[in-house]
């Protein structure tokens, strides 16, 4: 198998890692994970990554979830597997064999290795920035009065007790008036990507395959989107 690893910034690391583990050794190429926020255009990106490989790639790994379902409908340019995930901090939340689409809860804002996906405290500046003090608390409360906790992921992957992580998640949570807490993760997923031990935690679809919504036990397409924040 002549195989790449596309992968979201996100879990850059999270590969890396995955690899050294496996002794893989596979070309990755980085999606910038800013674009999360635009499912169409990162699931662009994406494509445009799988067309623009040489020749000899006949395979290539997905590291990233659904993404809001934006590939829907598409049609793969090569072999292509990819967790049967909803988003990365599902992906990294697998701790066991079984197929979870979704692991989040209602109500849990994640931490994961990457500070800069998804952050309260710079939500809360920017707000600041666009209405004033005042007004960007009353949009905080609002968007944020149904949350109970802020949970780091702990995948062993990365530091996540250091002190400069632990006074991050303070201030998180200080600012929505919430508890923190560790829940538990693993690397599992991306270990078995690279190391080609490809189960129903997994989509593989064939050169020229469309992916559907029933791939992932779905109905529609809506249902394969995640309708809260983390």
């Amino acid at each position: 198998m002549n195989a790449a690893i596309i992968v979201c910034s996100t879990l850059t690391n999270h590969v890396k890692a995955a690899q050294k583990k496996m002794n893989t050794n596979y070309s990755i190429i980085e999606l910038d994970n800013s674009k999360h926020s635009r499912p169409e255009k990162f699931w662009q990106l994406a494509f445009l990554a799988m067309e623009q490989l040489p020749e000899e790639i006949d395979t290539v790994l997905l590291g990233l979830g659904v993404c809001g379902g934006a590939s829907v409908g598409w049609t793969f340019p090569r072999r292509t597997i990819m967790p049967k995930v909803d988003d990365c901090i599902t992906l990294l939340m697998h701790t066991d064999e079984k197929f979870h689409y979704n692991l989040k809860e209602v109500g849990h804002f994640y931490l994961t290795e990457n500070r800069d996906l998804m952050s309260i405290e710079q939500m809360e500046q920017d707000l600041v920035l666009k209405y004033g003090e005042r007004r960007a608390k009353r949009v905080m409360k609002v968007w944020f009065d149904a949350y109970k906790s802020v949970d780091i992921v702990d995948t062993g992957v990365y530091d996540c007790y250091s002190k400069e992580y632990v006074e991050r998640a303070k201030r998180e949570s200080a600012i929505i008036n919430v508890p923190y807490q560790y829940v538990p993760g693993s690397n599992i997923i991306l270990e078995k990507l690279v190391s080609g031990k490809w189960d129903d935690q997994f989509l593989i679809i064939e050169k020229g395959g469309v992916m559907t919504e029933e791939d992932f036990g779905m109905t529609n397409k809506e249902s394969l989107h995640t309708t809260y924040v983390v």
